[in-house]
């Protein structure tokens, strides 16, 4: 986001937040953004969990905000804190920690490898590649990587699985750099990356450079349409700076010389799209993307009101969840967390759910582990801490992988435990 030329203000009727005075526009296309998506209040950042020595320390809490642009209809944050501040040093997320992920990644892999024909004399790139959790598998089938991470912690997690790792932020000055020192991609891949840039218009230009002319991007991210129909307001956090439908990401991409070809729908995440870019040329386009961009136009993909409603939306599932911890701990039960997410410290948040509702969460990540949660301060220990307790419900903070999760803990059905789902709505599992 930027600042919108003099004299641009609000229009009547409009639900107007007073950080529309500010005069902030679109990042993408410039045009002044006047109009409320989703409005969570302040939250600290959701990866930088509080050390025990910092229990005493104030936290910096940012406004959680987000606009809907009226003319290329992205749902964005302004950039309250930099990538810089998010991402570098330590970082504590780290994706090899869910199974369900590293299968999806390996998945990912051996389709490409047969799509594209990939072998010893390609050349695979990630753009924000985490711990090696993906390019792993390349470097099994003996396929050259790069991989791209901005975190030095983690990238050093990669190196350490023998996957080749640059410590930076992409874009085209370092797009620039990394083709002169490593050559062109043969495929460019991201995953859950195109929504953490806050220079949309740079990123989406590196990658033109990255690619090679005869090369395949592929990106990962999660569907705006699916956030909304499906309540995931805790998917809007600081690191995620845009929202994308298909109808707004190919608009994106094309401003920049590639051409989405081809589309999926995923599962992950609650419901992502798999993009499919190339240089632009005149080979055809798929039928999948034609069909997409229509049911979302038939969705209201480029109606406000689609946007304004889901504000409300949000409020009413926030006092659901409320209910029904409150009646919970009302009638004596006891209620632990799994899990320790980006998505779950913005739910938190928002819904003032502290150690009076949720007494502990566990986490896999040791990076996390021993650790409180952003804000609440809610402790964060280890999976073990959950048969030691014995809660009568486990509150599923990942609830997209909430089967892998119901399946590690199966034990507590022993004492008769529950899981709890919160999103879409909150559902009880037995």
């Amino acid at each position: 986001m930027s600042r919108s030329p003099a004299g641009a203000g609000p229009q009547p009727g409009r639900e107007i937040h007073p950080l529309d005075s500010a005069g902030l526009t679109c990042r993408f296309c410039a045009a002044p953004l006047r109009d409320t998506f989703a409005d969570l209040g302040m939250t600290p950042l959701c990866q930088k969990q509080v050390k025990p020595s910092q229990l005493n320390d104030a936290e910096t809490y940012y406004p959680l905000h987000a606009f809907v642009c009226a003319s290329c209809w992205l749902v964005q944050l302004g950039e309250y804190a930099s990538p810089r501040e998010i991402f570098a040093d330590e970082y504590a997320y780290f994706s090899s920690y869910s199974d369900t992920w590293l299968a999806h990644a390996k998945a990912y892999t051996g389709k490409m490898r047969g799509l594209l024909g990939l072998g010893a004399s390609s050349l695979v790139v990630e753009i924000a590649s985490n711990d090696g959790y993906l390019l792993q598998y390349f470097v099994e089938a003996g396929v050259p990587v790069l991989g791209v991470e901005p975190a030095a912690n983690v990238a050093e997690a990669a190196r350490a699985k023998g996957v080749p790792t640059e410590v930076r932020f992409f874009g085209t000055e370092s797009a620039r750099a990394l083709r002169d020192a490593h050559g062109g991609a043969d495929l460019l891949l991201g995953n859950n990356v195109l929504a953490h840039v806050p220079d949309l218009n740079d990123f989406v230009a590196g990658m033109c450079i990255m690619l090679n002319p005869a090369g395949v991007i592929t990106m990962e991210f999660p569907h705006l349409v699916q956030l909304v129909n499906q309540n995931q307001f805790d998917t809007i956090y600081h690191e995620h700076f845009s929202y994308f439908s298909f109808t707004t990401v190919e608009k994106v991409f094309a401003a920049h010389g590639i051409t989405l070809f081809d589309v999926e729908e995923l599962p992950t995440h609650g419901g992502s799209l798999r993009i499919y870019g190339r240089h632009c040329d005149d080979r055809p386009v798929s039928d999948r993307v034609r069909e997409l961009k229509a049911r979302e136009e038939a969705w209201g993909v480029r109606s406000l009101a689609r946007y304004h409603a889901f504000n409300e939306q949000l409020r009413a599932t926030k006092r659901n969840i409320l209910s029904f911890l409150i009646e919970a701990r009302g009638a004596g039960k006891r209620v632990a967390g799994y899990g320790a997410p980006g998505k779950g410290n913005t739910l938190l948040n928002y819904c003032g759910i502290g150690t009076d509702f949720l007494e502990f969460t566990v986490d896999r990540s040791p990076h996390k582990q021993n650790t409180f949660t952003p804000g609440m301060r809610i402790p964060i220990y280890a999976p073990e801490r959950i048969r030691l307790a014995r809660p009568d419900y486990l509150f599923i903070l990942p609830w997209n992988l909430k089967e892998e999760i119901m399946r590690q803990t199966a034990y507590i059905r022993e004492w008769g435990g529950r899981w709890v789902v919160p999103i879409p709505e909150v559902t009880v599992h037995e």
